[in-house]
C-alpha cells in the first residue's frame, strides 16, 4: 500500500478552482481500488477544500498542516493546532497598521478585509487583473467579509501587500513562532506586481502532516508519494519517499523533486500515477 498526498491548487486543480480533470478523478479512484490511500495535502482550510471531498479521499492535511483528519468524511481528527487568539490579534493589528490586506482561515470559514479597493489604488496599471483574481478566489472558495468574522479559531493568515517591508512589524511582533511564506505575483504582463503569501505556525507543516498519517497507518515514509507545484509544498516534497512536481510548478521545487510530471491541464496526475504504477 502506498500513501499518496496531493496538493490542490496548481496540482489537482487549476489555482482557485474546485473541479479536477476527469483523468485525475479516474486515476485517484483506480489507485484507491488497488489498495492505495489518497489524501489532500493543502494550504486550504477544511471549508475551502470541502467541495472536493465528493471525489472521495482517505483524509486531509489542511491549513498547511495545522489540521489533519482521516476518513472520507474527515471525522477522525489526528492533529488540530490553531493560532491562539492573542497570536491572531497581534498578527492582524501589526499587518493592518502597515496597510497589508489580510484573509483569515478557520476550520469552517474564511474572512477577508473589505478594503480591497484601497489596496488596489496603490497598485498602478494591472489593478483589474488583481481584482478579477481576488474576486474569483472569493467566489470559488467562499471567502466572506471580515465584518462577519465569528471569532472561530484561526489557523493561518493569507496576506497581500506591495512591499516586503510592510511585513517587518508583524515579524517582530510574532517573534520566531511563525514562517512568512511569500512570493511575488506579476500582474497582467505589466511591471505591476504584488506580494502574496501566508503566515504559518512553525509548529506544523505539510511534511509533519505526512508523518502523522504515515504513522497512523503504520506505513514507512519510503512508501509515501507527494505531488505539489509551489514552494509551500516544500516540506511535503522533502518528507515523502517519492516527490513529484507539476510541469506548471515552481522551478525551484522542480529541482528538489524526484520527478516532474506534465501540468495539471495536461493530465499530469493521471500520467504520473501510471508511471509510478499506482493504477
Amino acid at each position: 500500500m502506498k500513501l499518496i498526498f496531493l496538493d490542490i491548487d496548481g496540482t489537482l486543480t487549476k489555482p482557485g478552482e474546485n473541479i479536477p480533470p476527469d483523468s485525475a478523478v479516474n486515476a485517484i479512484n483506480k489507485a484507491r481500488e488497488k489498495g492505495n490511500k489518497v489524501f489532500l495535502c493543502t494550504g486550504r482550510n477544511p471549508d475551502m477544500l470541502r467541495p472536493l471531498l465528493k471525489y472521495k479521499f482517505d483524509g486531509i492535511i489542511s491549513c498547511a498542516g495545522g489540521y489533519v483528519a482521516i476518513g472520507e468524511d474527515c471525522s477522525e481528527v489526528l492533529y488540530d493546532h490553531p493560532m491562539t487568539d492573542e497570536q491572531r490579534d497581534i498578527a492582524l493589528k501589526a499587518l493592518h497598521d502597515e496597510g497589508v490586506f489580510c484573509t483569515i482561515e478557520a476550520e469552517k470559514g474564511s474572512w477577508g478585509d473589505e478594503n480591497l479597493g484601497d489596496f488596489l489604488s496603490s497598485q498602478g496599471e494591472g489593478n483589474s487583473e488583481i481584482e478579477r483574481w481576488r474576486k474569483a478566489l472569493s467566489e470559488n472558495l467562499g471567502i466572506k467579509p471580515m465584518s462577519q468574522y465569528d471569532g472561530s479559531p484561526v489557523y493561518k493568515v493569507v496576506i497581500m501587500c506591495t512591499k516586503m517591508e510592510q511585513l517587518n512589524k508583524a515579524k517582530a511582533a510574532l517573534g520566531d513562532e511563525f514562517n512568512f511564506v511569500m512570493q511575488e505575483v506579476k500582474v497582467g504582463g505589466s511591471e505591476s506586481h504584488c506580494i502574496n503569501g501566508e503566515i504559518i505556525n512553525k509548529c506544523f507543516n505539510k511534511g509533519l502532516g505526512v508523518k502523522i498519517i504515515a504513522e497512523k497507518f503504520n506505513v514507512p515514509i519510503e512508501d509515501t508519494i507527494g505531488f505539489g507545484d509551489s514552494m509551500n509544498d516544500l516540506e511535503m516534497i522533502q518528507t515523502v519517499g517519492t516527490s513529484v512536481c507539476m510541469a506548471n510548478g515552481s522551478e525551484a521545487l522542480k529541482k528538489l523533486s524526484d520527478i516532474v510530471c506534465p501540468s495539471v491541464s495536461d493530465d499530469g496526475l493521471a500520467k504520473a500515477f501510471e508511471d509510478l504504477h499506482l493504477i
